[in-house]
């Protein structure tokens, strides 16, 4: 056999050797069981959506978040000065952009404003709304679900209101069902809150 049959056979000699090994080794850890979400309370029904315009249009724009919460995992606040994840406890996307779905939707179903939630369509809006989750996570020493979101609403004036928006849900066990039904009932709440606020103008 040349030396260029030995080149040409090598790659066909090592296909069944990998396909074997891929059997025995794994490339990431063992998915999880399940993943969470955030469920809206109320959806807008199916049909025509708002129309007219004497009512506003709101754009939900892009929601920041700090380091902790740019994962798919679920903060454990263990004393002021540590933090953990919960075990087993995975999002299905990074909270952002779940709670951002969520504010939408919330205020689309209330019927007040015509929502637009891309980007794309943001100079559409008579009214802006963007801002800051800086919790959805456990609070351990509380044993609570928290979900905290500074808003920021700009008008078409350019006028800025920014208002904290806060939820508990307390008496919670630190597993990953029950944390993630409550930050679930958390959000939602904030998610009303900032609704009623950001509609009212």
């Amino acid at each position: 056999m040349t030396d260029r049959t030995l080149s040409l056979a090598r790659p066909l000699l090592l296909a069944p050797l990998l396909l074997a090994l891929g059997g025995c080794i794994s490339l990431g850890g063992e998915p999880p069981a399940s993943l969470l979400t955030l469920s809206p309370e109320t959806r807008a029904p199916a049909g025509p959506g708002v129309s007219g315009t004497e009512r506003p249009v709101i754009a939900v724009l892009g929601i920041d978040t700090p380091a902790k919460l740019d994962v798919l995992r679920v903060p454990v606040a263990v004393t002021d000065t540590e933090l953990a994840y919960l075990q087993e406890a995975f999002w299905v996307e990074k909270p952002a952009r779940l709670f951002r779905r969520l504010v939408g939707e919330t205020i689309r179903a209330r019927g007040q404003a015509m929502v637009v939630d891309g980007d794309a369509t943001a100079t559409l809006a008579t009214v802006s709304l963007r801002g800051t989750l800086n919790e959805m996570g456990y609070d351990a020493v509380s044993s609570s679900a928290v979900v905290r979101f500074d808003a920021v609403r700009i008008d078409r004036e350019g006028k800025v209101t920014t208002r904290r928006f806060e939820a508990r849900e307390t008496g919670v066990v630190a597993e990953a069902k029950a944390v993630g039904a409550a930050l679930n009932v958390a959000a939602n709440r904030v998610a009303a809150e900032v609704a009623d606020w950001v509609a009212a103008g």
